[in-house]
């Protein structure tokens, strides 16, 4: 979100902070300046979501057929101007911004509220100013971007800090984004995606020196500034009472700045004329004051230095040592010694290149296990030989795939190519992520001995995540196909014991069908039973998972807590080290076992097999959903089904002008839920080590909203299935046969799936299963 009120202010008050720039040209330079230094674009790729999604239909579960030409037109406009792009996608929410994160959430479920009493009272599309991004879009991204051949990134931490840093140390040529935070960052300049011409390449530059001049500050203020005026981290009513008292005394009030205007520029005067005098920083307690908030306010400002990075608000104290013991209790795994930071005022010249050949800019000596380069921390004040830290990166080891035809693969859905998740080895060896934690504690409290140890209990869970990670072979496995988006949830299920689901399209009034968050709840607690496999002793009950899951009634005040569900797996369950690393051939008919054991499917196996590729992968969810959901009916089944056929003959022109006749609310709730379903098949692919190819659910391959849409509204009617399959008479045969797996996989468990004539007029649904119950409120 970044920092409150900046971005109105720099559209209405400082106009002259945005440039128009042509990304180009600004690369034509770079290459005359830096020769060999390929240039590169930092992309927050959350930023980027509303922009890339230009299809005009968005409410029936997303068009993916058409969202992955609109990325594929993204990258191709990038790639032929000779700039490599780099993609950062958020990996977890930190502990600190939960609240936020929390209070968005709650923010969407009103918009989706009005969403729904539009489609209920229009039975039409609702226009744009009311767009709602499809779930899983995210998710899906990462892999439509691996298809294209991108480097994708998936964050240890908040994606923005990461994004500055690379940019930083990469000397790229810009952050392409759209959040205010990338103004306070001392890095790369800052271009707008949502000002972007793709035919032209031309956008806004929005820059931090010109910010800076406007308000009569040194960059190095800004994160002070931030801090101030609340941003993700201090809440916006922390300071409120100061930034008030700034304005009362601030004699330059300008009409055409607003409210919100002139209290930044107020407190960027404060700023300027009383804090740079000496003891500027005791000044600000004084002031504020802090009290018990102090903890907080200096994580804040720390937050936005970059590795190498000091601030003039944090005074370093080096002299001040903290004993073995007050280390420890901060950091117990940590062995190494206190960093400092490097003044950034002393940078050489030579940029960091993204090449591997190209001349480093970092002092660098080499890992005599791995034979690589990698940074020193240097010291400036002590002048002592500078310590050579390990990255935990360099221990990672590199996922043995047993097969070739294990590897898995996205399919670009026009050339129809499969291109491995594995083919960029070059990328393992600088993940962003690895080679540096965000906010060292013990550097922290060096700096700051006046904080007391309890004043960090805000910060510390934080650095957990980060930094005291249990020193597992298999975690690190785990954080590795994490960071390079190959997997999801799993390392934030091994390593935090904490996930989250964002909004999903569902209709609160709606009792019939069950939300999606305790639809898919079986499937995620087999999950953690595998992950967190060392507690099946007989007598324990298991590891708490706590899920942020968002669904109708739930206030997001605590996470569920929800514990593992064991698998009935004849053999009894593998290690992650079998489905993970094992090269016996026996390793993959394991994965797969565990995989249909996840969705409760050990006994349709055999039928599954037998349906082709990327088929079987839908039939799966299919099944599992019939099986859950009772209010799922035959008319539902022939509309899943039909649509999964027919688009396979559809290209995306066709798909595109594709009408519908009216929109209706279940069916758009039935979209998201599908889209979802696939999401937990990339879930439980990744725990399982990959035992489909990543293709097969894909929604670009299965799934399109406004087709199926149209199979429902006729299914509805009653149709008969020929009319459904469009009079193709080759996919006639294959319906029969996927509607015949799915019923009879559905009459094992004593489900028999009927019509919409057969049900009981106060039938409402909800299914007793696996020990769990669908609750909503």
């Amino acid at each position: 979100m970044g920092v409150r009120g900046l971005q109105g202010f720099v559209g209405s008050t400082c106009p002259q902070i945005c440039t128009v720039v042509n990304i180009q040209e600004l690369a034509e330079h770079h290459r005359t300046k830096y020769p060999g230094c390929t240039p590169t674009i930092v992309v927050d790729a959350m930023c980027c979501l509303r922009y890339w999604y230009t299809p005009e239909s968005w409410v029936c579960g997303g068009q993916w057929r058409e969202y992955f030409a609109a990325l594929r037109d993204f990258v191709a406009a990038f790639t032929s101007a000779g700039i490599k792009l780099i993609f950062f996608f958020d990996g977890m929410v930190e502990p600190g911004k939960r609240d936020e994160w929390v209070k968005r959430r709650l923010k969407n479920n009103r918009e989706i509220s009005k969403i729904f009493h539009h489609i209920k009272s229009k039975r039409d599309e609702p226009g744009r100013n009311m767009f709602f991004i499809p779930s899983g879009l995210a998710i899906f991204t990462r892999f439509a971007l691996k298809t294209l051949g991108q480097e994708t990134f998936c964050s240890l931490q908040e994606a923005d800090y990461e994004v500055a840093s690379y940019g930083l140390q990469h000397n790229c040529i810009g952050i392409l984004g759209e959040d205010t935070d990338y103004l306070i960052y001392d890095t790369c300049p800052y271009l707008s995606i949502g000002d972007l011409c793709l035919e032209t390449l031309e956008t806004i530059m929005l820059c931090r020196e010109k910010l800076c001049e406007s308000l009569g500050l040194h960059v190095a203020d800004l994160p002070l500034l931030a801090c101030l005026l609340g941003n993700d981290i201090t809440p916006e009513g922390m300071f409120e009472s100061f930034r008030y008292k700034c304005l009362s005394s601030y004699a330059s009030v300008k009409e055409n700045a607003g409210k919100k205007g002139n209290i930044i520029l107020a407190v960027s005067d404060y700023i300027s004329k009383v804090l740079h005098l000496h003891q500027g920083e005791k000044k600000i307690e004084e002031m504020l004051p802090l009290g018990p908030n102090k903890a907080l306010f200096y994580k804040g400002v720390a937050s936005y230095l970059l590795p190498g990075q000091i601030s003039p608000w944090l005074v370093q104290k080096p002299k001040v040592i903290i004993t073995d013991k007050q280390v420890a209790s901060l950091n117990p795994e940590s062995k190494q010694e206190v960093p400092m930071c490097i003044d950034p005022e002393s940078k050489p010249e030579v940029p960091v290149c993204t090449n591997s050949e190209s001349v480093q800019e970092v002092p660098m000596c080499t890992d005599p296990e791995s034979k690589q380069e990698i940074p020193m921390c240097t010291d400036p004040e002590s002048k002592q030989v500078p310590m050579c830290t390990v990255p935990e990166s360099k221990q990672v080891p590199m996922c043995t795939v047993p097969e070739s035809k294990q590897v898995p693969m996205c399919t670009d859905p026009e050339s129809k190519q499969e291109v491995s998740i594995y083919a960029y080895p070059e990328v393992k060896q600088k993940l962003p992520s690895e080679a540096e934690a965000p906010l060292n504690l013990e550097a922290f409290m060096c700096m700051h001995p006046e904080i007391k140890q309890e004043d960090t209990m805000d910060i510390e869970p934080e650095i957990k995540q980060v930094t005291m990670l249990p020193d597992s072979e298999i975690l690190k496995v785990a954080r590795m196909h994490h960071v390079h988006s190959e997997s999801y949830l799993v390392y934030n299920i091994m390593s935090n014991g904490e996930i989250e689901c964002s909004n999903t399209l569902e209709d609160e009034l709606d009792q019939a069908l069950p939300s999606q968050a305790f639809i898919y709840r079986p499937i995620r607690q087999r999950v953690y039973s595998l992950l967190l496999g060392d507690w099946k002793d007989g007598t324990s009950t298991g590891p708490v998972v706590k899920e942020w899951f968002v669904y109708p009634g739930n206030s997001l005040r605590h996470p569920d807590l929800v514990r593992p569900l064991q698998m009935t797996l004849q053999g009894g369950t593998p290690s992650l080290e079998v489905l993970w690393l094992s090269q016996d051939p026996a390793a993959q008919a394991r994965r797969l076992d565990s995989l249909l054991a996840c969705f409760n499917l050990s006994s349709s196996k055999e039928e599954l097999q037998a349906i082709e590729s990327p088929l079987r992968a839908l039939c799966c969810l299919l099944i599992y959903l019939f099986v859950q959901v009772d209010t799922l009916s035959l008319e539902d089944l022939h509309a899943f089904i039909a649509q999964a056929l027919c688009l396979q003959g559809k290209s995306t022109s066709q798909l595109m002008n594709l009408q519908l006749d009216y929109i209706n609310s279940r069916a758009v709730q039935l979209g998201s839920l599908l889209v979802r379903g696939l999401t937990m098949l990339v879930l439980v692919n990744s725990a399982c080590g990959f035992p489909w190819t990543t293709s097969e659910f894909m929604p670009w391959n299965v799934f399109d909203g406004k087709l199926f849409h149209q199979k429902y509204l006729q299914s509805e009617k009653g149709y008969a299935v020929e009319v459904l399959l469009e009079q193709n008479r080759s996919w006639l045969t294959k319906f029969h046969n996927l509607k015949a797996v799915v019923c009879k996989a559905c009459s094992k468990e004593s489900r028999r799936i009927v019509g919409r004539t057969h049900w009981n007029s106060h039938y409402t649904g909800g299914r007793q299963y696996e020990h769990d119950q669908w609750r909503r409120y």
